[in-house]
């Protein structure tokens, strides 16, 4: 519990820092792709501490690129 206590507190100290300049110049779709991303990485490392499997991301582009990969192959043989 103390770990994901410790994560959300690193998440909302960053938030803190960062947000009331992003703020004040009025950086409002700056301030959307922060928010996004600090979120995206608060929640995987929350899930990386309760050991959560995670697929890694080169299965994903192994799978998109897998048929592109076979159609070269048929094209130079």
């Amino acid at each position: 519990m103390f770990p994901i206590l410790g994560i959300i507190a690193a998440a909302a100290v960053i938030t803190a820092i960062d947000m009331p300049t992003l703020w004040r110049k009025k950086y409002v779709k700056e301030m959307w792709v922060f928010s996004i991303l600090l979120l995206i990485g608060t929640g995987l490392s929350i899930a990386w501490v309760l050991h959560v499997k995670l697929p890694s991301p080169l299965s994903l582009l192994a799978i998109i690129y897998h048929p592109f990969n076979d159609f070269v192959t048929r094209l130079l043989t």
